[in-house]
């Protein structure tokens, strides 16, 4: 009996052994033999559950921008086919945009799965089906499509053929988007589509090779709309260039020019060591070493903090950070409103801003007014939003933020942002900001003209035309910017390509679209709180988003901008404006 039992006991052990053996095999070929393209159910992030669908992305009115429909896929095992060639010719037949020869060579691979169309049309499954080829089966899965196709394509980005986020907030979200969880943004598709029609007509009108605008919400840093060109359209994912692909918006890291004359006199003011009725002589250019600082709009006499803001003054803004603040004063400043390191949102195209690695006396007195410093149209537009909201500095969002969520922080007093209105104010009105204003609605803002810096210099009329509005200075709510990138003056604006010239222009039409979109009537804009019209999703769950790891172009290029060139012995800043 003892004899017995050890014998089943072995013959067991020895069938447990064989099927052990077989499990391995099995695992190894799978994992190490099979084609990796090879179709197989896509898992969900969590818990293990076959993931049935990816989930939409809608903006703030729950209008759809991504979503996922079911497709059909097919694919073929060569060694199951009777007569490759005959096979080829007929697919061919079926699916004219495959040459005949490639298709042959597929179907006579030595492979167990070859792909022959992933995502097929309705159509193209029943002709495909119907040639009745065997070997040749289908695989069911999911198409990512955009319905909106270019619109928002920034800021939707896009996917993989295999439904993994490659852009955008399709690469940000990715394993939410993966889990089923639906993801709401905060721009407004309809005012999104206003401002890419617009700034398209400004480039196609001064000959530009690229643009980007920016809406926001100043009081909560949401963003409305942001676009940037070229574009592309996500439903073409094979034609996207990477000219179009790149975000001028988050990734171009560009000297903004006068525009920082925004920040230099809030920091000033904000010291308390200048008022509004302080002066800075701007009667002659300031020479220091090799270089000039000379005034576009030259007066020729001592200024008012409002005059050397209205006449855009270079000399009486380099004079107000270098003798009154100093150097490691403007560092600490621009440190505080981000401009020093990548913002935080929910896009993973962020670049890092360049900056002084050495920040010296002539440093302080070019990047009064713009130059020596390049940050994001982006940052520019979340610090010109603190500098007129009260002094709160909110990081931007492109996912709709619930009422009383992001504190933000505080970079200025509120005392030093009513300053700021009036001076933005006054330059629309009285300044270089009069082609943005709009009547009865106290338009703001700041022009900005610089050419682009190059190895060795700045390439002359390579200029980088900014406008940042605000409105309504009494009581901000929206913030509008644009910005053209290598813009050229027409007849109608006796051939200037300033900021003022070809960008405030499409500001001024943006607000105007804003105003009729959401029904803003001129009013005590203190007594009746400007609103935006949207619809919240509330099946929605969005909590905060972890924070994004920073990309750039320039990435493991050393902080450090190009100093201004001396130009017949002096700095030239193109357009103070």
């Amino acid at each position: 009996m003892q004899e017995l039992a050890r014998q089943r006991l072995v013959v067991a052990s020895a069938l447990f052994a064989m099927v052990f053996c077989a499990v391995a095999l099995r695992m190894s070929w799978v994992s190490l033999m099979r084609d990796s393209t090879e179709p197989t159910q896509r898992m969900a992030a969590r818990g293990g559950a076959i993931q049935s669908e990816r989930a939409d992305i809608v903006d703030r009115n729950g209008v759809v921008l991504a979503t996922s429909v079911p497709v059909m896929s097919a694919f073929v095992n060569p060694h199951l086919l009777l007569d490759p060639p005959e096979a080829a010719r007929k697919i061919v037949a079926v699916l004219p945009e495959f040459k005949y020869e490639d298709m042959k060579e597929k179907l006579e691979a030595d492979k167990s799965f070859v792909w022959i169309k992933r995502g097929l049309s309705p159509r193209e499954h029943f002709l495909v089906n119907r040639l009745g080829i065997p070997g040749l089966e289908f695989q069911a899965e999911e198409r990512r499509i955009y319905p909106q196709g270019s619109t928002g394509a920034h800021i939707v980005g896009y996917d993989s053929i295999d439904n993994s986020g490659l852009a955008g907030v399709e690469r940000y979200f990715d394993q939410r988007l993966q889990s089923g969880e639906m993801v709401q943004l905060s721009i407004d598709l309809r005012l999104q589509r206003m401002v890419e029609d617009e700034i398209a007509k400004a480039v196609q009108k001064f000959s530009a090779i690229g643009a980007t605008a920016i809406v926001m919400d100043v009081t909560n840093g949401e963003i409305l709309a942001m676009a940037s060109l070229p574009t592309y359209d996500a439903n073409k994912a094979k034609t996207i260039t990477n000219e179009a692909l790149f975000n001028r918006a988050t990734l171009g890291v560009y000297e903004q020019g006068s525009t920082f004359k925004i920040f230099n006199t809030a920091m000033a003011l904000d010291s308390g060591k200048v008022t509004m009725t302080s002066v800075f002589d701007a009667t002659s250019p300031i020479k220091i070493d090799r270089f000039t600082i000379n005034d576009d709009h030259p007066q020729r006499r001592p200024l008012t903090v409002p005059e050397i803001f209205k006449y855009s003054s270079n000399i009486g803004s380099a004079k107000m950070a270098a003798d009154v603040m100093g150097p490691e004063a403007q560092k600490a400043f621009f440190d505080k409103i981000g401009f020093l390191k990548p913002l935080t949102t929910q896009l993973p195209e962020l670049a890092a801003p360049l900056w002084p690695r050495h920040w010296v006396r002539i440093n302080t007195m070019t990047i009064a007014y713009g130059h020596g410093i390049s940050v994001t149209p982006l940052h520019l537009a979340i610090g010109s939003a603190a500098m007129v909201n009260g002094g709160v500095l909110y990081q931007p969002s492109f996912v709709k933020r619930t009422a009383g969520g992001e504190a933000g922080k505080r970079v200025i007093q509120a005392k030093t942002s009513q300053y700021m209105r009036q001076l933005l104010r006054l330059n629309a009105v009285e300044g270089t900001g009069k082609n943005a204003d709009v009547k009865n609605y106290e338009v703001g803002g700041k022009t900005g003209t610089a050419e682009k810096a190059s190895r060795g210099g700045y390439r002359q009329k390579a200029l980088i035309s900014s406008f940042v509005g605000m409105f309504p200075m009494s009581e901000p709510k929206f913030l509008v910017l644009v910005s053209l990138d290598e813009p050229h003056g027409t007849k109608e604006t006796g051939g200037y390509a300033t900021g003022g010239m070809v960008s405030a222009p499409s500001v001024k039409t943006i607000i105007e679209n804003i105003i009729a979109l959401y029904g803003i009537l001129p009013g005590d804009w203190s007594q009746t709180p400007l609103e935006i019209a949207s619809m919240p999703i509330a099946s929605a769950r969005l909590p905060e988003a972890p924070v994004v790891t920073a990309v750039s172009r320039g990435r493991g290029v050393e902080r450090k901008a190009l100093s201004a060139r001396p130009v017949s012995g002096g700095v030239r800043h193109v357009a103070a404006e």
